[in-house]
Order: C-alpha cells, then structure tokens, then sequence
C-alpha cells in the first residue's frame, strides 16, 4: 500500500509495515560539495535528507500514488518491447538519422558501469532525434568472437558457442532493464553464420581484388597460451594474460594491404566531422611523412644498405648505421662478420620484447655492432660502422637507420654509450653536453656543399645531388603497416579458402559454399606447431579443391575479432537479407552513420580498420558513401571510487544491476550522464547516484502541483523556454550534465511554486524524457495522454521569450575577475565597455595605469588589459 497523509504535500513515499506505513520524508536539505560541470561551470546541490517514520494507515490516502521506480520501469520496458515504438522504418518518406554505439562484447561478467555511459548518451540523441520527426535507426548487436570465450572454454571444456549464448542473454536483459530505445528487431551477432557469412564475403572480394596475402611475419608468441598476441598485449617481455614469456617468432600470416589506402584514409578525414584528437590519432597512425630514401654500399659487397629519412639535410652528420634485429642482413651476413654469436644472442634478447617496449624513450639503449661489416657514405665516401639495435623496427621504413647522433636524442645516447663519432651538421646547440634537436631551422655546418644552406633549402639541394648520383631518391613513407588477418586460433570466423597445388596456390571458395561454418573440435588449444585447432581436423582439412576439383586443403587459420566488427554498421541497415550483406536501397537510404560514439581506446585501430573496409567496398560498388561515419565522438571512462581503474584485481568494480536494483534504471542513467564532463574520466560515487534518485522523487512529486487553471508567469515562462533552449542545445554539445542542470533548475523553480502550468510541466516532463524515460512516460499518461510521448513532437523555445531583460557580464582586469555589471539585454557593445570601466573595484585595480585595450566577449564577459 501506497500514498500520502491526507493534508499533506506528497513530500515523501509510504511502505507497508504491519499495520503502520513507513514514511519517508524528504525535507530536510542536505548540501553537497561543490560539483564541477565542465566548461569552468560550478555548481552546489542541496539533495533532501531522508527521515524515517511511520504513521496509520488511517492518515494514508490510497489515491495517491509513491514513486516506485521498480512498477513503472518494468511496465514500460514490456510496453516499449511489445509495440516496437523504437523500430526504425525502411520505407518512409522522413529524413533518417543514424546512431550507433559500439556494439559489447559479451563478457562472462556481464555489463559493468562503464558500458552505458555511452549508450545513455547516445540513447538522449536517438530518443530527442525522434521526437525531432526523424526515422531513427538505434541499433544493437554483439561482438561475440574473440579470445575470452575461447580461454573460458579451455578452463572448462564448455563450447564457446554455448558460453557465448548465456554471456549475449545476459547482457541483452541487462540492456532491456536500463531501458535503452534500441531497436531489438535488427539484433546482430558476429557469431551467427547468417552474420558471418557476408564476413568471409568481404574477405573474399579483398582476396579478388589483391588486398589479402599471406606472408611471413614475426610475431610476438606467448610460450603458454601459444597464440600470438597484440603488441599491447605484451609487458616487460611476457603475456599481460597469464605472466608466461613471450617471444618473437615468425609465422605464415594472411595480410591486408590497408598500406594501399594510406592516403585515401587520410584524405577521408577532411571529410568527416570527428573530434580532433581522433582525427590526430588516425593521422599518427598511418604516419605519412616526406623525405628521402638513401642508398649507402656496403664496403667489398655489391649490396646497398637502404634507409629512409626525413631529414637528408643532416646526412653528413650520419656517423653510424644501425638494422633492426629482423633486418634480412643480419641474417644474410652472419657467416661473414667476427662476432656472428654475439649477433645471434642480441636477437634472442630483441625478440623477447614488444615493439612498444623497443621504442620506449625511457629505457636503455643496447646493440652489438656486426664487425667487418661496413657502409660507404654515399656522397663523401668515409665508410661508417654497422650496428643491429632493437630500438630500429623492422616494420617502419626500411628496417635501417642512418644514425645522427648530434641531432637526435635516442642516437646521441647510444653514440656515447658505445664511444661513437658525433657530427654537428645544424649550428645552434652544445653537442658536447646533449643532442641538439630544435633543428626545424637552422644553418647547415660540417656538411660541404650544403654549408650556409637554411634547412629547407639544404633539403631540397641534397635530394637533387642523391638523384643526381642515382643513391637516392624523394619519397613519401607511411607509418601505417598491412593488417595481419588471421589468427592461430578456434573462435573466429573460418577463412574460407583452400590451398591446391594443382592450381598454384590459393584458390577462394565460391560464394554459393559460405557460409564455411566452423566445425566442433573435441580441444580447443592451440598446437604445440603454433597451428588453429582446426589443424587437427583431418576429415574437414583435407577437402576438394572448388577450382580443379583435385586434393586440396583448407586454411586452419581463422579470422581476428577485428573481422566482424569492422562491417556490423551495415548489417543493422538490412539485417535479415539473405541475398547481400544489405541490400542497396537500404544502404542508400541508412548510410553514413550520422553519430557515432565510442571509447578513445578503440578510435585508432577499430575506426581505422572499419573505414578501410568501408572505403574498400565504396571502391567495388557496394556502398554508396566512402566514408561510414559522418561524426565520430568518444567518452571517459568511468573509474572506481578512488579514482583507480576498475578492475576486478582492485575489488572495485560496481554492479550495475545492483545499482539499478536499489535506485531504478531513471536514475542510474541520469547520473551516468551527470557524473561529470562527458569526455573526461570520471570516478564513481554511489552518493551522487542517490542524489539523482532524489532528484527523480523531487520530480515525481511535482505532479500534485499542476494545475490546468495556474496563471501565467512571465519570469516561470522565460525560465521554461530558457531551459527547452539549454537543453537542445547541450544535448547537441555533449553537455549532458549542465542539461541535467537546467532541468534540476527548472525543477526546483516548480517546486517553489504553488501551482504549476499544465503546460509548462509537459513541456518539462518531455525535456526530461530522454534522460529518465520511464518515469516520464509513466506521468505523460497520468497526465492524460493516450500515445507515447516518444514520438511527440520535441518543445521548441521561443527566442524572444527566453531573452533576459537584463544580463550580468563579469568583468576582468588582466584576466583576474574584478567585478560585474548588470545591463540591460539590449545594450550595445560599447555601452558594456563603458559600464565595466565604469565599475570601482575595477578602477581600483587599473589605477593609473594606461589601458591598452578591452576586450568584449558578446555575453560572457569583458577583460580590461593595462600596462
């Protein structure tokens, strides 16, 4: 039994306990510490106290009913599900709008509290995009390959399939009880040979199109999960998984050339509306840079030893040269140098590290020098010292360096560790105590004709007399590697090609035969060769070639987690078609995403791998857009309570069903979105969740307050369309949380009130709607309306309503703020200027000082610079 005591506000909510109901009143304020809202906004909330005590059920009015968030999310989220109010529509005349979250891999533990901040954030989106009169496509799927079903299994002996079921049953009723508006009728799952057929589709056409090889590559090898890992994956030589050593070895890989479409990716960028540092990362990764290849003979040999630089200007300061440890000749010259065993045991060490940890500025430098083996400078012909080192990668450039160590840090070290010449090639530093590296420009010394040369000049001059000798040449070198493909494990999707030798090699499967579904192993371990259990599999292994019709055998190798994720955007267009990946209406009508939101740790690789793919496709004719994503944004993490990263170790992860369970879903999302800037990390606080749930009961409360009759208030009603225009507006700007904000504090001016505008309560409660869904639609029904309110039409603000009759401007003296001044909204530029001068602590501050300037900045504030 519910309700209030009659005569009473309904302040508070009423539990039965025998024969008594337990009140809980809300009133007593409580005030928080100040709460940071990003842009330099600081705000303090005071938040009710709750009291505990009861009263007879006598004094309850059974008509009036208590919040409880529990009954009226659950009602909701069956209504929503069972009349499909958030199915997107294929054949609409409305204007569509995209938006897509990441889509989670189903984790044996379940969501955790860091999962819906951004599909909160994007749910406001896809919920106000509604209400706005767009056909909103908000999809959902699973990530479900991978390695963690695949570990789980080797511990257990459970399928990965059957895992993988119960993991995506658990996070879907996770996501439904949270209330997300997706649209539960595209649900995908990269697992289901319906998805990943079209997977191995694409891989098929990349083969046609000679995008995907197989090559020798070393990798890096984890000597107890015997599969091979990420460069990330590997700290300090072993396996951040399971702590065994990790070493390099070379492996028979498929490839895609991604290097092909380096520049394409890159010009794709100036198309796209991503935040900047995602545009930087993606430009860090593919590394375009200039300069020059250079050509240096190996003293006594035919060979040349080729480098490239981007700084030829600085070639008559190279002193030494060094190879990485892969570098093929170091192994082509062993049997010709003095000191071949300790080149062989340097390599052993090299190949116990990651590439991360080789280019690590903080660490030691090392190398063994290959005595006897020497390079000839190509334009002074002194002969130079060849040294192997693993700070020199086999995968950029060309696997050597010329050395020069007065203009770079990391060689200057390693020139004075092992006593080696040092060359000042660029005037302007001491080279006798460090590396002089602000050489962008200066005036070229020691270097012959390139004396007295500024450094752009002495660039091109040395690049001319390197052609000119036919020992070197301009060019553009990218960072940016080919893609290894496959991996030496089970969970993945199968590489749908056989090898004949009748035919010379690789021969694809026709597209009638896929899906090539993966076939039940009785192990689920990698082989002691370092081969997919797959290998094992003689009855499925051994096969008949599609082409010839002769012996063939298929690949074991299966694909990358990566595979799936790279494409899912395009299934949720059409996800049911069994005849195409999507048909190209659909395609047509749904692409580009228009919002996409994700992590910053998948902003790099996944957003570069799915672009390529998607620009891959636009080249054949299958997409009508070359690039998949109009707007990328991301979010911070959501850290524990110390500030610490959650982490199981650290015992501080937080259940979000718990959370939900205590709380309800209206609040718990509320405050994923309030909790602090959205692009920044943000620890949790539980005491900042039951801020929101009080805020939610502060709201629901309101209810007794609205009255069709209340007068009309000109200071309520511009608060109301100042509010419907913060709110538009933050939701667009990411700032959910001053959106909170203006709507606690349009909250708090209703509350205050004793009567509340029919019409300005509807209109909050639809502001309100995509920030605690449920709750909202529970009181637009109580409120008398027979439809859902997610398809009503958004409020729109009036400008000349929400306008302020007068403004107050801070003003500033040298930047230091020294006062304000209230003026009227109308006033002219020149006026505030007068005003802010005019103010006594701010000619205080100026004094007799002459004023340079004063700066306005239209509404915000005014700074006055002195001498």
């Amino acid at each position: 039994m519910r309700g209030s005591p009659r005569g009473l506000s309904m302040k508070g909510s009423y539990e039965k306990e025998g024969s008594a109901t337990t009140y809980l009143q809300r009133e007593t304020l409580i005030p928080l510490a100040p709460l940071r809202l990003g842009g330099g906004l600081d705000i303090i909330l005071s938040f009710p106290r709750s009291q505990r005590g009861t009263v007879p059920d006598s004094e309850v009015d059974p008509m009036v009913e208590a919040y409880d968030p529990a009954r009226i999310e659950g009602k909701w989220q069956e209504a929503w599900l069972s009349s499909g109010v958030f199915h997107a529509e294929d054949d609409t005349g409305k204007p569509k709008y995209y938006v897509l979250i990441e889509f989670p891999y189903p984790s044996g533990e379940g969501l955790h509290v860091g999962h819906p901040r951004s599909y909160s954030a994007l749910d406001v989106v896809a919920r106000k995009r509604r209400m706005e009169g767009y056909n909103v496509l908000y999809p959902i799927g699973f990530d479900a390959f991978g390695l963690p079903a695949e570990n789980y299994a080797l511990k257990t002996g459970q399928h990965p399939r059957d895992v993988t079921k119960r993991n995506v049953d658990r996070f879907r009723k996770q996501l439904q009880r949270l209330g997300f508006s997706f649209d539960w009728s595209r649900e995908v799952n990269t697992t289901d040979p319906g998805y990943y057929k079209w997977t191995q589709w694409i891989f098929l056409k990349l083969f046609e199109h000679g995008l995907a090889y197989k090559d020798e590559m070393p990798i890096n090898w984890c000597t107890s999960c015997k599969v091979g890992l990420a460069n990330e994956e590997v700290v300090q030589g072993v396996c951040d998984r399971c702590g065994s050593e990790v070493v390099r070895r070379v492996q028979s890989q498929w490839m895609l050339r991604i290097t092909k479409y380096a520049e394409a990716l890159l010009e794709g960028l100036d198309t796209v509306d991503f935040l900047d540092k995602i545009k930087t990362q993606q430009e860090a990764w593919i590394g375009k840079s200039r300069g020059a290849e250079v050509d240096f003979p190996l003293a006594g040999r035919d060979e040349v030893l080729r480098v490239f630089t981007t700084r030829p200007d600085t070639l008559f300061g190279a002193t030494y040269m060094v190879l990485a440890p892969e570098h093929p000749f170091v192994e082509r010259f062993l049997g010709e140098i003095e000191n071949p065993e300790d080149v062989k045991a340097y390599r052993r060490e090299a190949a116990r590290k990651s590439d991360l940890e080789r280019t690590e500025l903080t660490l030691d430098v090392t190398g063994v020098e290959m005595k006897g083996l020497e390079a000839v400078h190509p334009v002074n012909g002194e002969r130079i010292p060849v040294w192997i080192s693993d700070y020199v990668l086999i995968s950029y450039g060309t696997g050597a360096i010329m050395a020069v160590p007065a203009h770079d840090e990391r060689d200057y070290r390693f020139a004075r560790k092992f006593d080696l010449p040092i060359v000042e090639v660029i005037a302007g530093g001491d080279i006798e105590q460090e590396a002089f590296t602000d050489i962008d420009r200066g005036t070229l010394v020691n270097s012959g004709p390139l004396d007295g040369l500024g450094v752009r000049d002495a660039i091109a001059r040395i690049t001319e007399i390197l052609e000119e000798k036919g020992q070197g040449k301009a060019t553009v070198n990218y960072r940016l590697r080919d893609w290894v493909f496959s991996r030496q494990r089970y969970w993945g999707e199968p590489i749908p090609v056989v090898r004949c030798e009748a035919c010379g090699g690789w021969v694809p499967l026709p597209e009638e035969a896929l899906p090539l579904e993966l076939p039940e192993v009785e192990k689920y371990q990698t082989t002691e060769t370092g081969e997919s259990p797959l290998a094992l599999l003689e009855g499925w292994v051994h096969t008949v070639c599609p082409r010839c019709g002769g012996p063939a055998r298929r690949e074991t190798d299966t694909m990358p987690q990566w595979a799936g994720s790279n494409w899912y955007f395009l299934r949720y267009c059409d996800p049911h078609n069994d005849e195409a990946l999507a048909s190209k209406e659909a395609l047509a009508y749904w692409m580009p995403v228009d919002w996409y939101n994700g992590g910053m740790e998948h902003t790099t690789l996944h957003l570069l791998y799915s672009r390529f793919w998607h620009r891959f496709l636009h080249d054949i004719g299958v997409v009508p857009c070359a690039e998949p994503y109009a707007r990328r944004t991301s979010h911070g993490m959501v850290l524990g309570e110390g500030g610490e990263k959650m982490s199981k170790a650290r015992g501080n992860v937080v259940n979000p069903d718990e959370m939900v369970e205590a709380y309800g879903a209206d609040a718990f999302r509320c405050y994923e979105l309030f909790m602090g800037a959205f692009d920044q990390a943000i620890p949790w606080s539980t005491q900042g969740l039951v801020g929101q749930e009080r805020f939610l009961h502060r709201v629901w409360n309101l209810q007794e307050k609205v009255d069709p009759d209340a007068p009309l208030d000109p200071e309520g009603e511009r608060l109301v369309h100042q509010t419907i225009r913060d709110v538009s507006e933050r939701i667009e700007a990411m700032k959910f949380n001053t959106a909170l904000a203006s709507l606690m504090t349009l909250a708090n001016r209703f509350g205050a009130s004793d009567r509340v505008r029919r019409e300005d309560f509807e209109r909050f409660v639809l502001l309100l709607s995509p920030f605690a869904p449920h709750l909202c639609e529970e009181m637009w029904e109580r409120l008398g309306h027979e439809t859902s309110l997610a398809r009503h039409p958004w409020p729109v603000f009036d400008p000349g309503v929400a306008a302020e009759e007068e403004v107050e401007i801070p003003v500033q003296v040298n930047g230091k703020l020294r006062g304000k001044v209230i003026v009227p909204a109308s006033a002219g530029e020149e006026d505030i200027r007068a005003a802010a001068l005019d103010v006594d602590n701010v000619q205080r501050h100026v004094g007799d000082r002459a004023v340079k300037k004063v700066i306005y900045v239209k509404g915000r504030l005014v700074n006055v610079v002195v001498a």
